[in-house]
């Protein structure tokens, strides 16, 4: 479409290269059908894959990245379909319709090549100047009611009311063909996205699961795996220590594309000691690959969930104007206005 993509959040934009890997060339070890998952209470070291040995090299990190992202797919998200062979599009006044069907031939692309943010449900941040806005009805493709919004909505139509993604994976779908949790999801399963900007997204987003287990044992009330897969349809799984990931390899599918991460020291709910040491663990991962500036991290309280504090607004407009307009600024962010008792080593 000759859009670049960021995740709010996410970003298209005509600077974007079609992959930021190129064409990997890479032979991957298979993984096996039915890998032994042992009990891990600590963080997985990312560089040690399921299917072979430790990786310390950019061709290695892209094979952790596939069976991370099948791993995923496997043990929490759902499987995440291929793009149907139909789709077409139709533009009248202010609104672009798709349609999607499983039969057909694609539409011709268009060439205009507008920056635009990419909304799921709405537009929580301000809108920066020359960047259009793209809002998606993430409802109208996987219902959200309560735990018995299972199979219900337009992608279920498609595929099935059985299929086995969630509203996370079905959510990630949509944006694929064209609340704040799928942003880092979106951007973790489409390379073409450019910048994602997950915001509040807490426990099942910027969050690992194993981290707001630590904090309810220290007697924080904290949202974990085993109350939100009770709560709604977003994800699949609450054996957290046997899950040979955690969201820090999730947020690490998307380097070493952007990433900023906007999150609310004040919402203990979200899991705010977790969002900072799981961002701040995946922060290593973008260190590793020699791109530190590409990955950052904002998290500040005194405002309610989901408000974007203006406080905030040269971090985002710095992402914005670098990953999405091109322009030259500094982006090496990465901070809190809390005091947060994280060791890395347990």
């Amino acid at each position: 479409m000759g859009f670049r993509l960021i995740s709010i959040s996410l970003a298209f934009s005509a600077l974007a290269p079609a992959s930021v890997w190129g064409h990997a060339t890479t032979t991957c070890s298979a993984l096996p059908a039915n890998p032994s998952l042992p009990t891990v209470s600590k963080l997985p070291d990312p560089s040690l894959p399921v299917s072979g040995p430790r990786v310390s090299t950019k061709s290695g990190w892209q094979c952790c990245q596939q069976e991370i992202s099948v791993l995923l797919q496997r043990y929490e998200l759902g499987t995440l379909p291929p793009k149907p062979p139909s789709v077409t599009a139709s533009f009248s006044g202010n609104k672009l319709t798709i349609n999607c069907a499983d039969s057909g031939n694609y539409p011709s692309c268009g060439t205009t090549p507008y920056p635009a943010l990419i909304a799921y449900g709405g537009l929580s941040v301000p809108p920066p100047a020359g960047v259009a806005v793209i809002i998606l009805n993430n409802n109208d493709i996987a219902g959200q009611n309560s735990a018995s919004s299972r199979g219900r909505g337009k992608f279920f139509t498609l595929y099935g009311s059985g299929h086995s993604a969630g509203a996370m994976a079905a959510w990630a779908w949509e944006f694929a063909r064209i609340n704040t949790k799928i942003s880092m999801v979106a951007g973790a399963f489409d390379p073409r996205i450019v910048l994602t900007i997950p915001q509040a997204s807490g426990s099942g987003g910027a969050a690992c699961w194993r981290l707001p287990n630590y904090q309810q044992s220290i007697g924080q009330n904290v949202q974990t795996a085993s109350e939100i897969v009770s709560e709604n349809v977003w994800f699949s799984t609450n054996s957290v220590n046997t899950l040979p990931f955690d969201h820090h390899t999730l947020a690490g599918l998307i380097s070493p594309r952007g990433l900023f991460v906007i999150e609310n020291t004040y919402m203990e709910w979200l899991g705010n000691l977790s969002t900072y040491g799981c961002m701040k663990t995946a922060h290593k991962l973008w260190e590793a690959l020699g791109v530190p500036d590409s990955m950052g991290f904002s998290q500040v309280g005194n405002h309610n969930h989901c408000q974007f504090p203006s406080f905030q607004q040269g971090d985002l407009n710095a992402f914005v104007n670098n990953f999405l307009l091109g322009k030259s600024t500094n982006t090496n962010i990465t901070k809190t206005d809390r005091t947060f008792t994280f060791n890395e080593g347990q």
